[in-house]
């Protein structure tokens, strides 16, 4: 019925209909193709958050291992019986199963350690996440006067109330120089 009556108009009728049609399509199209580009740079500037966010909580895990510092390390930290903490180096692998057993041996070490002055630096290699959780791997290089201590880094974080806290770590030794 619409196309008989469109056919039957006089020309300009039919030019100004085209039009009308033109711009209702333009108007559309730009609408949502609008919300679809915001909706990818909205997600794109989540996700960027997220890293930045999750490497804020390792960055502060380290330095606060560093500077031995057990509460602001501890609070980096899932407190759950699924935590788990490894290093290995040319000395052997110790590790940690579970909250309870992380913290009675860390208590230990940061009551006997000494803060470190040296720098840190992070070569991120690799951050997947995955809606509540994240997988990390990465180079931690940390330079103390004259010792340079390279790792290759592991961590699993989980998102707990709108915060990231790491829940395994697993660190290999890479070198020891001097």
């Amino acid at each position: 019925m619409i196309s008989v009556i469109f056919f039957h108009l006089p020309k300009t009728s039919k030019q100004t209909a085209l039009k009308c049609c033109f711009f209702a399509l333009v108007k559309f199209a730009n609408k949502y193709i609008g919300v679809a580009l915001l909706t990818f740079v909205s997600s794109f500037l989540a996700a960027q958050n997220e890293e930045a966010a999750i490497k804020r909580v390792i960055e502060k895990e380290s330095a606060a291992y560093f500077n031995v510092d057990f509460k602001t390390w501890a609070e980096c930290w899932v407190q759950a019986p699924h935590a788990y903490w490894s290093y290995t180096d040319p000395s052997g692998t110790r590790f940690l199963d579970g909250w309870e057993a992380v913290k009675n041996s860390m208590t230990t070490y940061f009551k006997s350690a000494k803060p470190s002055s040296g720098e840190i630096s992070n070569e991120w290699l690799e951050i997947r996440i995955y809606e509540a959780g994240a997988y990390v791997r990465f180079t931690q290089l940390a330079i103390d006067g004259t010792d340079r201590t390279e790792t290759a880094q592991i961590r699993v974080l989980e998102k707990q109330n709108g915060q990231w806290r790491i829940v395994c770590m697993q660190a290999v030794g890479r070198s020891t120089a001097r």
